[in-house]
């Protein structure tokens, strides 16, 4: 049976409608999968003799941080790791056991990249560590454990895959670890790191990881198999209908219209609460750039980029996926006598009004000083006069339907990824920056954030003029984007 399984899932791939995409997708990820199991093993091997030239005993310092490297996967696996499912529903008229089902379900998910990719960093270092006269059954034991707990990760992904706002939780939690440690408040490690000695140094302790991911995978498998069903466990939950008139909105005509809807689904679907979430994530990570704690982030030209990050964050999360948002009914409006103009411009004051109160909220970087605020105020002016044009305009090319009742994937979709966004997304990062340098290295620093605030309010003047371009396209590709969101496969 698992292997008639495993035939299904080939000729799903190859009959895909976006099979092309796939494949083109496949072979990238191949690339960037290349590039991290290149990094890992670098680490991998390396790190032992790094911590050796610091004076540090290589296994007692792993062991120390090791609590932050198996929160780290889970938050990873939390905002990307997608959950590979079958289609389940056809197979449960065939008699074919619920077990086999679940059973082959969640092992599609042992052998996902975010489970292997860590061997290429644990498995150099304990051969390292063998080579270098550690104790044999001391490290396979060891490595056993880890890899238990990474593997107890991935099962938590899956139970809680449906849960909202974990992934913002968790990367909170730690974000106060980190700096609680940093400041020397609170040290974490001091109660995890004995832990993991201890595994390290007996041969039984391993037993305490291996022997919860047993009883974790088996509440995994009796959760999946108890709901298993289509009456009831796999059947649309439907809410109680709840009416928001936002009379308020009326005066502004068209715009005003789209607008109330645009405010419902944000306020009622996972997906959408899920990108206001990382757009308030986005608020946060100036502070990575303007206060100095990475070496990387301190210099001018990656200040200017930390403005557009910080004013942008929703302008970007939820700007680059119109239409999307409405793929479920995209097909309708498209037979209404529905001006596409006034559709888009309800988009770009929902953008403009959500990047103002960012940029208000953002006031608190007065503290770290008035350049800096003045620096996200120039980020700001710039997403709203030429920023929340190309989002919009990548918009057209992004034919990604997507399914608002649920809060995965909020990163985007393999459909998000093509050459034409892929160029357009190049001037809302890039460009500002050249802006900033070309007047900091021929007058000064201020003469730069006037280069990139002037040509935010050209491209506001000529608002009128970009859209008439960006509804030109939007109309061209009408249709392959009603297409694109039928397909299922």
């Amino acid at each position: 049976m698992i292997q008639k399984f495993l035939y299904l899932e080939w000729k799903a791939f190859f009959r895909s409608a976006s099979f092309a995409t796939n494949l083109a997708l496949k072979i990238l990820m191949g690339f960037v999968a290349i590039y991290f199991i290149l990094i890992f093993l670098a680490v991998g091997v390396g790190a032992f003799y790094i911590l050796k030239k610091m004076n540090l005993d290589p296994i007692v310092t792993v062991n120390q941080f090791m609590i932050y490297y198996v929160l780290m996967d889970l938050i990873i696996r939390l905002m990307l790791q997608k959950i590979p499912v079958m289609n389940i529903r056809p197979m449960l008229i065939f008699p074919i056991k619920k077990s086999t089902i679940v059973h082959f379900s969640l092992g599609k998910t042992v052998l996902s990249f975010f489970n292997l990719v860590h061997a290429f960093f644990l498995i150099p270092f304990c051969v390292v560590l063998i080579i270098e006269g550690y104790d044999i059954l001391s490290v396979v034991l060891w490595y056993t454990a880890i890899f238990s707990l990474l593997y107890i990760n991935n099962f938590l992904n899956i139970l809680l895959s449906n849960k909202d706002n974990l992934f913002a939780i968790f990367l909170a939690i730690a974000a106060v670890l980190g700096g609680l440690h940093y400041y020397e408040l609170f040290n974490i490690t001091e109660i995890t790191a004995p832990f993991f000695n201890v595994i390290f140094n007996t041969y039984w302790a391993f037993a305490i990881p291996v022997l919860a991911l047993i009883a974790l995978y088996y509440v995994t498998f009796q959760y999946f198999k108890k709901n298993l069903y289509l009456d009831a466990g796999l059947s649309n939950k439907h809410d109680v209908a709840k009416t928001e008139e936002l009379t308020w909105l009326n005066q502004f005509g068209t715009i005003g219209t789209f607008l109330k809807n645009d405010i419902k689904l944000i306020k009622r679907n996972k997906r959408s609460k899920t990108t206001v979430g990382l757009s308030v994530m986005f608020l946060l990570y100036g502070l990575l750039f303007f206060t100095s704690s990475i070496e990387a982030y301190n210099n001018p030209l990656m200040h200017i980029l930390g403005g557009i990050i910080v004013s942008g964050g929703f302008l970007i999360t939820f700007g680059q996926f119109v239409p999307s948002w409405d793929s479920a009914y995209y097909q309708l409006m498209m037979t209404q006598n529905i001006p596409y103009k006034g559709y888009l411009s309800s988009k770009w004051w929902l953008m403009v009004i959500a990047t103002i109160v960012t940029t208000t909220i953002a006031s608190f970087y007065l503290y770290l000083g008035v350049h800096v605020y003045l620096t996200i105020v120039v980020g700001a002016i710039y997403n709203i006069g030429v920023n929340s044009h190309l989002v919009l305009l990548g918009g057209a090319y992004t034919k990604t339907p997507i399914d608002l009742s649920s809060g995965k994937g909020a990163f985007g979709d393999k459909k998000a990824f093509n050459i034409k966004t892929m160029l357009i997304s190049i001037p809302q990062l890039a460009l500002p920056v050249l802006l900033y340098w070309l007047g900091s290295k021929y007058a000064n620093p201020n003469i730069g954030l006037a280069l990139v605030a002037g040509t935010g309010v050209i491209g506001f003047a000529f608002k009128e003029k970009a859209f008439s371009v960006i509804e030109k396209i939007y109309k061209s590709e009408k249709y392959a984007t009603i297409a694109a969101y039928k397909q299922k496969g």
